[in-house]
């Protein structure tokens, strides 16, 4: 945008610099020709200008797909893998308790701590061992873990996880507070450690898929 603008005040200084030339008739049809050129320079420049703010929201949806790609499976994620071309070798697969996917002809996947792409690509391999002939894979996440909330909430329990979760959105899950929680600190046990931290209890507090969260007792 500032090109634009830039690009716009040049041509005015040059069409305000025509004007002081004696013959009124040259003057015209340079008016004329130059006005013409102003807005030219004008739509190109601010559509340059759009174009990159297109572009920079697109490059911010990708930091957020990246995201989601990295997120690491656990006991009781349901993934939907798709082998392209081979109906009855995809479909949908749940982590077990030993922390594996059951797939026909692979036979058992570790799956822990595996993102959705390693999963993938490791159910490919075995394909291509004499089943498949370059075998295409996909894997995607359809259910995540549960999250678990404690303490001073007014139905404490286990619930489904949905995108986006956040703490107050999974007390208001436990049907809210109750009279004596602590409001404005909440304690979080991620999944797959055996500690909570305390975090401020802000509308932007993030639960992940697998926590553990406590609302602890307002003492005062």
């Amino acid at each position: 945008m500032m090109r634009a603008l830039r690009s716009c005040a040049l041509a005015k200084r040059v069409l305000s610099s025509s004007f002081r030339m004696r013959n009124i008739g040259t003057t015209m049809r340079l008016k004329q020709i130059f006005v013409t050129l102003l807005l030219s320079l004008c739509v190109t420049a601010c559509s340059t200008a759009g174009s990159r703010e297109i572009l920079s929201s697109g490059e911010r949806y990708e930091v957020q797909s990246t995201e989601v790609a990295d997120y690491r499976l656990g006991t009781g994620d349901q993934i939907k893998l798709t082998v392209f071309n081979e109906p009855t070798l995809s479909g949908e697969f749940a982590v077990a308790a030993n922390g594996a996917l059951s797939i026909p002809l692979v036979g058992d996947i570790p799956a822990l701590n595996k993102t959705p792409v390693e999963i993938g690509k490791a159910v490919q391999s075995k394909l291509a061992e004499g089943y498949l002939r370059e075998p295409r894979v996909s894997v995607e996440v359809i259910k995540f873990r549960p999250f678990f909330i404690l303490g001073e909430v007014k139905a404490p329990g286990q619930y489904p996880y949905s995108s986006g979760l956040t703490a107050l959105n999974a007390v208001a899950t436990a049907e809210g507070f109750t009279p004596r929680a602590e409001r404005k600190v909440a304690y979080i046990r991620r999944a797959g450690s055996t500690t909570e931290q305390a975090f401020r209890l802000t509308p932007d507090l993030q639960v992940w898929p697998g926590d553990t969260i406590r609302v602890g007792e307002r003492y005062f």
